[in-house]
């Protein structure tokens, strides 16, 4: 019978487990016999125990235990004397022991990658004493490794790159698969790599699972990932090992073999003169099909006529270039530009220069279009002086602005007056001459800015603008007065020749020389024998006193009149008085007092005090007057016509009710105060047989008595009154209505009714009802009987 070389390798196996247990067996029983044993009583020789390793085959199948082993001794006779008995790992539970003949079985299946070897310890014991016949002995059951795990990748799958064009052996990733089965036995756990998918682009070196290009040139920009299989098989690759797959993701990344291209060789765009100055003209890109920092753009340009008057960047978003102007574009003179400009990588790769110039250029034509434009000052800012002297209507400069269109329309000038509100300028519209309005004064604006607006002829809503300064020249226009107003004082105890004041003065005016002051007394204050003033040529003068002892009985103030004189040309002047009082001073000079009404008025109250007591004592009777008038007017009674009708409620039926008692007249007593309660209340309908002998009582607030009154003696007069309505209200009938206790009243009706029905009562219900018991009653004084 031909055997395959899986069931050759497994009979092999199985020979030398067979050899091994019979020199087991062998040296067992041979070693046995080899020391002598000792037990209690007698005398013999002692015997151990030595054993080998047993081996068993893992992940058995079989239905019968497995067979593992056999302990014997010589002192068993084979009559049952001798017990044996198995301890340690598994013992019981994994391996038995027949105790009459030894015999070790697993019972169990077992798995070497779970555990490779069990320790245990075998013991013979008489069996009638329980005692040992032999030492205790330690033995090793080894699992014996079979093929029956596949390789596994522990870190799959697996993701790698690896650049594009690169040779052919690059290294790209290593892959590693393991097997749980012996490396020390057989060629279960030796594993060999090989490639199932991914040729021919890539292959694996099968012993160290080193994965490797096997193609030269390959392109990102064609393809740009790849998918391999790589499998692992044991058994050293042969038939019937196991086997084991991973995945490996292969990414070409980008190098710069690939240069810039304009996909055109020429553009055009169209851009108006009026546009502003960084505005964008145009968006150019040159294609590169590399990515990152291979793709990144350089943009120059590199010729044509327009190089100052345009620039070109790179957008780093899009690798764009972007043109923008420069300088302002005129149509008029220039209509179109022509630029040669050249794309290049940043960064090129010395490998990929054979393939050509990693550059590219492209011809990019602007074409200006002409727009209608505002006109154009020759200056943009106009400066110009005028003395505020100057007489109105006197010219002060011109201005002058063209159309820069070909059309070259005449221009209009204009001021805008928002910049010039007092209107202190003119503009003559067709010649731009600029003129005063008004008188100017430099002290109140030294410089005037203007705007002046020059408008086409043909479009006026094409404005241009320009600017005017207006420097206003300075006359002396201006007299000198006093810096400040000068309080001054001078002592009762003052000594001649004593400065009191030193003043100063200014001048609205500013000379370009600076100001220079002289100071001097007036004509009619020159011979006073009081003060003297002193001329200090610094622009400042001293005021000083001539005599001694000043009084203020005698005179409290003086008044010193000072004449100052500019240095303008001509020369102004003016007069300043000075006002002196003459005050009590302690010994250092320091004014104490300076009324003199301390010496004139007599002791007691100030006239001011006086006149003060007095405004208040006539405020308060004018306030007492107020209060005493408006009492008297609130304590008058309200007027009333007599002849009015208080009745203040009209209620009006269409058909009739249930009798009065169906409506409710307006309760006059509503208004009253809410806090006004009547004691008593009595039926509308009914008279009270007391009428009003007494005033009733009435809880209310003083305010309202004179009201409250009035209506109460109105409601007596109607009660006592036969021939007023109910209260003050008034109701109309038109139908009867059920309910009434009289039921219908309508004459109609009666007449034509033999009713026996008796009206006596309504001679009860009071004089408001006489007439109708007179009309309907039986009594005597009935007018029907």
């Amino acid at each position: 019978m031909k055997l395959g070389k899986v069931e050759l390798c497994h009979f092999l196996q199985l020979i030398a487990l067979f050899l091994c247990f019979s020199g087991m067996s062998q040296a067992e029983l041979s070693r046995s016999r080899s020391k002598p044993y000792f037990q209690s009583g007698r005398s013999r020789t002692k015997r151990s125990w030595v054993w080998n390793q047993f081996f068993v085959l893992e992940e058995y199948m079989g239905s019968d235990p497995l067979y593992v082993g056999k302990l014997h001794s010589d002192v068993d006779k084979g009559d049952g004397s001798i017990k044996y008995i198995l301890s340690g790992e598994g013992a019981s539970s994994i391996f038995i022991i027949d105790e009459n003949t030894g015999d070790i079985h697993a019972t169990k299946r077992l798995d070497r990658e779970e555990q490779a070897y069990y320790t245990l310890r075998a013991q013979a014991l008489d069996r009638l004493t329980n005692k040992p016949v032999e030492p205790e002995s330690e033995f090793v059951i080894k699992i014996q490794d079979i093929n029956d795990n596949e390789p596994k990748f522990l870190d799959g799958p697996y993701t790698a790159g690896v650049p594009e064009m690169s040779p052919v052996g690059t290294s790209v990733v290593q892959v590693t698969a393991t097997d749980a089965d012996d490396p020390t036995y057989g060629n279960s756990a030796r594993v060999v790599y090989s490639i199932l998918q991914g040729q021919p682009y890539f292959s694996v070196e099968p012993k160290t699972g080193v994965i490797k290009t096997a193609l030269p040139n390959m392109d990102r920009e064609a393809k740009d990932q790849y998918l391999l299989v790589i499998q692992a098989k044991d058994m050293v690759g042969q038939n019937g090992g196991l086997s084991g797959t991973t995945s490996v993701t292969v990414t070409l990344t980008d190098v710069n073999d690939n240069p810039p291209r304009f996909p055109r060789r020429s553009y055009q765009y169209n851009v108006p003169e009026s546009l502003p100055v960084a505005s964008v003209v145009a968006r150019i890109k040159a294609a590169d099909a590399d990515i990152g920092a291979n793709a990144e753009m350089e943009y120059k340009i590199v010729d044509g006529d327009g190089l100052g008057i345009f620039k070109i960047s790179v957008d780093k978003d899009t690798q764009e270039g972007i043109i923008t102007i420069q300088k302002d574009l005129d149509f008029e003179a220039k209509t179109s530009y022509t630029l040669r400009i050249e794309a290049a990588n940043k960064d090129a790769d010395p490998r990929f220069l054979s393939l050509g110039p990693f550059s590219d250029t492209t011809t990019v034509k602007i074409i200006v279009e002409d727009v209608d434009e505002p006109p154009v000052f020759s200056s943009p800012l106009y400066p110009m002086e005028v003395s505020e002297a100057t007489q109105v209507g006197n010219i002060i400069g011109t201005v002058a602005a063209h159309d820069p269109d070909s059309s070259n329309s005449p221009v209009r000038y204009s001021i805008d007056r928002n910049t010039d509100l007092e209107r202190y300028f003119n503009i003559d519209a067709n010649s731009g001459v600029i003129t005063t309005a008004k008188s100017l004064d430099r002290e109140t604006n030294a410089v005037h800015n203007i705007t002046v607006l020059a408008m086409e002829s043909q479009n006026p809503s094409q404005v241009g603008r320009g600017y005017v300064a207006i420097t206003i020249l300075d006359i002396n226009d201006n007299a000198p007065e006093f810096a400040m107003d000068y309080e001054t004082t001078v002592c009762e105890n003052a000594q001649p020749g004593q400065v009191i004041q030193k003043i100063s003065a200014v001048d609205k005016d500013e000379p370009s020389n600076g100001h220079q002051f002289y100071f001097s007394l007036t004509t009619d204050a020159t011979n006073n024998h009081n003060f003297s003033l002193k001329d200090n040529k610094d622009n400042t003068a001293s005021v000083l006193t001539r005599r001694n002892g000043f009084r203020r009985q005698e005179q409290s103030v003086y008044y010193l009149p000072i004449f100052i004189v500019d240095s303008g040309s001509p020369s102004l002047s003016s007069t300043n008085t000075l006002t002196i009082r003459v005050c009590d001073c302690d010994a250092d000079g320091v004014a104490q007092t300076c009324n003199a009404e301390a010496y004139v008025l007599p002791a007691g109250l100030s006239t001011g005090a006086l006149i003060a007591i007095l405004a208040c004592v006539l405020t308060l009777l004018v306030l007492i007057l107020l209060i005493v008038t408006m009492r008297r007017r609130k304590k008058e009674p309200l007027i009333f016509d007599e002849e009015r009708d208080i009745r203040e409620n009209i209620v009006r039926y269409d058909d009739e009710g249930g009798g009065e008692e169906d409506t409710e007249a307006f309760d006059m007593a509503a208004l009253r105060n809410l806090n006004v309660i009547r004691d008593t209340k009595t039926r509308r309908d009914v008279t009270p047989e007391i009428q009003f002998l007494s005033r009733p009582t009435f809880k209310s607030i003083p305010d309202n008595v004179i009201f409250r009154e009035f209506i109460w003696e109105r409601l007596k007069e109607a009660d006592v009154d036969p021939c007023a309505p109910p209260y003050d209200s008034l109701q109309t009938y038109a139908f009867e209505g059920n309910g009434s206790v009289a039921e219908s009243l309508s004459s109609l009706d009666s007449i034509s009714s033999n009713s026996d029905q008796n009206y006596d009562y309504l001679s009860d219900w009071g004089p408001r009802f006489k007439r109708l018991a007179d009309m309907y009653g039986t009594g005597p004084e009935s007018l029907y009987s």
